[in-house]
């Protein structure tokens, strides 16, 4: 395993333990050959090698990086204008380098290594001879995933300025035999996670963001799988791209059936100056290879997101049960009932209390302050540090929000410094939610808001921060920047961004931050790479919840999956649902309440004190158990999932009924990840019941499930080997 290099052949084979990555060099363009499963590497690999006709230009050639202007007629990865105003470069191979482990990448988020077994780089150098342009391709695979990450450094290494008008971060040829179809989540404000499926044909499918982040619409993520692959079997080819501002991932069908997918910062109004001796680096793509389905994908993107993209204390410990007084409160609250919801919480075991929005400046509303990060001491007549340690006593930690890269017209920061936010002179500064978004690409604007929030963190015992950002970027444009800049805004906003994220999270490494964009407008891997947590989405409806929840799932892990318990009427859709229906769904992710808990009735009261004594016994299992999606709620009236240990020993299985079904035929879960050779002890819930079954019969045959004539019933059980796991 790891990079085989032929160079005779001019072929390199990047191998994990259950995948290879082929491509060879051809007539000095480097042309791919193969990716998916392991093949064992012979010493003569010709037969894999690319044959073209005769003359054939590059249109025929399947291409790792392919380019515009010499006879490809499909998208290019990249595009490069030259200081005469031509757009024709032509990239040569002129070398490689092999690296132990992995690299970082200067300025952006990265998956990584703890030791350098664990995986290879290969940087394959390319180069334009006319311009001095280099390209330096990085391919970097684990030894024990079936993942292989991609990115490109672009240089000037000419005496004369060049400006990139394109730079994709990875593309990949697959040949004209696959019948693909692509599977990517879609969505809204509320409605985030949507899985879409649909077949690729001759022509253009493109998903993107122009928002200036990664968006609720579209995720930066997508998958080309086969017709007949599903959880369970079949090939799927992921490509999750990290990074947290617009992008576009295009899969594009030729007239000979080949598929050129690609993927990087989104091309539409992008450009990027470089003066010679100047280098851009692209963010990276993850691609993971399952030829298990949708499942083992998603499992896959899940161990390494959680083990080896976020990082911290965070990382392995398991996350408190927090209460939020946002729909509890909204912006009317003061001290004294801050602090009576704390005292409730403390009573029924909850371990963290979140102060939300409205604390600061004169922020009765969202139409003001933002920026002003100040307490307002009208409702905080002690300040924040009173409220916190008024809570700590009570035996919760504290937490608070933020959004620290917006800016009110009605506040003293925009009074002061009016040309801080993102705008274009004498044009219209559009507004959402009555705010401006920050010019993160200012220096003095970064420092600013590391200043303002390291005061809090230094004076107040502050133990988590939702991190939150309410609107897209619009009249993209920095009084910082130059005319030939402009066209850099928005990527280096997330540049900065990115350098502020790094500065705050290594100075206050104790403080647990949770990212937010109303609700799951960031969630990307960018974002997991400071924050191991993201606010899921701000529709806490259980029903809708179920959809969000296991959509999220098809590339992002449980530990990263903010669910929170609210209170019925639903605050987003109005509907009723049972108190244990909704701490099931919620129980599934990293768990908390919003909700005001000093209005529950004594029989709340018990079943809350259940569900919390019932989430400390499981959620180690739970935030870092393996995923198995049973039964979608994008397709009936069910939904089920599990989560199993790594020894496939232990697992915790829920069931979801949305509406009742009358004369309902007898019904069995199919069960999967157990070991099909053990017996397993099945436990329904809080029950003294116990049931033994095989696992290939839990996995084969199924559970009975026995629903309750109701609406919203939902159920679960905990199941145990009975023996150590077989060897």
């Amino acid at each position: 395993m790891g990079i085989i290099v032929q160079e005779q052949e001019g072929l390199f084979h990047l191998q994990s333990s259950g995948m290879s990555y082929i491509f060879q060099i051809v007539n000095g363009y480097p042309v791919h050959v193969y990716w998916g499963s392991r093949l064992i590497h012979r010493e003569s690999m010709t037969e894999l090698m690319v044959h073209t006709p005769i003359n054939a230009g590059l249109d025929r050639l399947p291409q790792e990086y392919p380019q515009y202007g010499s006879g490809d007629f499909r998208n290019p990865v990249y595009q490069v204008e030259l200081e005469d105003g031509t757009r024709i470069t032509e990239l040569k191979y002129i070398g490689y380098k092999l690296i132990k482990g992995k690299s970082s990448l200067t300025g952006l988020p990265a998956v990584y290594t703890e030791d350098e077994t664990e995986a290879d780089t290969l940087e394959v150098e390319l180069k334009d001879a006319y311009s001095g342009l280099i390209v330096v391709l990085s391919y970097c695979i684990y030894a024990d995933r079936n993942v292989i990450v991609r990115s490109a450094r672009l240089c000037n290494k000419g005496d004369k300025q060049l400006r990139l008008r394109r730079a994709l971060s990875a593309s990949v040829d697959f040949p004209g035999n696959r019948d693909f179809e692509i599977t990517y989540l879609s969505g809204a404000w509320a409605r985030e996670g949507n899985i879409t499926r649909k077949g690729l044909h001759q022509g253009e499918t493109r998903i993107d963001s122009k928002r200036g982040m990664s968006s609720h619409q579209m995720n930066p993520f997508a998958a080309l799988v086969t017709p007949e692959t599903n959880e369970y079997q079949g090939e799927a080819f992921g490509f999750s791209l990290v990074y947290s501002g617009g992008f576009e991932a295009v899969a594009e069908v030729d007239s000979f059936g080949s598929t050129r997918f690609s993927i990087g910062i989104n091309s539409f109004d992008f450009a990027w100056l470089l003066s010679p001796g100047e280098g851009f680096q692209t963010p990276e793509t993850v691609m993971v290879y399952s030829g298990q389905g949708l499942g083992e994908m998603s499992r896959t993107y899940h161990r390494l997101y959680r083990t080896r993209l976020c990082r911290g204390r965070y990382r392995d410990e398991e996350r408190p049960i927090l209460v939020n007084n946002w729909e509890a409160t909204y912006f009317d609250f003061n001290a004294e009932k801050l602090i009576s919801i704390a005292e409730e919480g403390a009573k029924l075991g909850i371990e963290l209390f979140v102060l939300d929005d409205g604390w600061f400046g004169k922020r009765d509303s969202d139409n003001s302050s933002l920026g002003d990060w100040y307490e307002d001491r009208r409702k905080l007549p002690g300040g924040l540090a009173d409220v916190a340690e008024r809570i700590n006593q009570l035996g919760l930690e504290f937490g608070l929000w933020f959004e620290p890269e917006m800016i009110s017209p009605d506040s003293e920061l925009y009074r002061k410094h009016p040309d801080w936010c993102l705008h274009v002179p004498e044009r219209r500064r559009s507004e959402a939610r009555w705010q401006l978004v920050l010019d993160y690409t200012r220096q003095d604007v970064r420092d600013y808001i590391y200043d303002s929030l390291s005061a809090i963190f230094s004076s107040v015992p502050v133990a988590y921060v939702k991190w939150d950002m309410n609107r897209c970027l619009t009249e993209i444009g920095s009084a910082d920047l130059p005319p030939e800049r402009q066209s850099e805004t928005a990527h280096r906003y997330v540049l900065g961004l990115y350098e502020l994220l790094e500065r705050i999270t290594a100075s206050f490494p104790h403080i647990l931050f949770e990212s937010c964009s109303s609700g799951g407008g960031r969630f990307d891997p960018g974002m997991l790479y400071y924050m191991p947590q993201t606010w899921t989405s701000d529709n806490t409806d259980a029903v809708e919840r179920l959809k969000i929840q296991y959509g999220t799932s098809l590339v992002y892990p449980v530990s990263a999956i903010g669910a929170h318990v609210s209170a019925v009427p639903n605050h987003q859709v109005g509907r009723i649902t049972p108190l244990d229906f909704r701490g099931d769904v919620a129980m599934s992710g990293n768990f908390g309440y919003e909700l005001d808990l000093t209005k529950f009735t004594e029989e709340d009261k018990v079943t809350v004190k259940r569900q919390i004594v019932t989430y400390k016994e499981i959620r180690g299992l739970v935030q870092s158990g393996d995923l198995y999606r049973l039964k979608s709620p994008f397709e009936g009236n069910e939904s089920a999932w599990m989560f199993v240990s790594d020894n496939k020993e232990e697992a915790l299985v829920y069931y979801f009924q949305v509406m009742a079904v009358p004369n309902a035929p007898r019904r069995f879960l199919r069960l999967a990840g157990l070991h099909q050779e053990l017996e397993y002890e099945i436990r329904p819930g809080h029950s003294d019941e116990q049931y033994i079954y095989g696992g290939d019969r839990l996995m084969q045959i199924g559970l009975p499930i026995v629903y309750e004539q109701k609406d919203y019933e939902s159920g679960w059980f905990r199941v145990r080997a009975l023996k150590p796991t077989i060897a």
